[in-house]
């Protein structure tokens, strides 16, 4: 049974899997999305939102938290100065995995993981709003300009 054992190991020692999950998100954090297997991403997700969350209070103490995990003075930079702006009001969940399908070589489940605030097709979509239509109630308004439209056809 494993009760109670969180961490997914990903069939690697402790040392390469914290350096490759730094780099993976530093990568992230550069480039706003990446290209991994599901394994990875979900193992990614984990370390890089409590890094996000750090970020939001700029102090010296989490900058030297989250550099103690990334290791890179430019992602740190990029992480406090562009990406906290952006997840400010956000309260979690900064991170959205897509699944792409099987990768050709090995037949891996390939997934994008990709900082949310970042992709404008998801904005766009949400922020365009469908003008609802009711059938049932109409407006005074409009009926009264459709009499209006009627009694005048009558006339001519």
């Amino acid at each position: 049974m494993r009760h109670g054992k969180k961490v997914n190991h990903l069939s690697r020692k402790t040392a390469h899997r914290k350096a490759m999950l730094s780099n993976m998100s530093c990568s992230l954090i550069e480039h706003k999305r990446i290209n991994t297997t599901v394994a990875k991403a979900k193992a990614l997700k984990q370390f890089v939102e409590p890094l996000i969350t750090k970020s939001k209070e700029d102090t010296t103490h989490n900058r030297r938290l989250v550099f103690a995990k990334l290791r890179s003075k430019e992602a740190v930079t990029e992480l406090f100065r562009d990406v906290a702006a952006k997840v400010g009001d956000r309260p979690g969940g900064y991170t959205r995995i897509i699944k792409l399908g099987n990768r050709l070589g090995d037949n891996a489940d390939m997934a994008m993981i990709e900082l949310v605030d970042y992709n404008e097709i998801y904005k766009l979509e949400a922020g365009a709003k469908k003008a609802t239509t009711r059938r049932s109630r109409r407006s005074k308004s409009s009926s009264a300009a459709t009499v209006a439209d009627t009694k005048s056809n009558e006339e001519e």
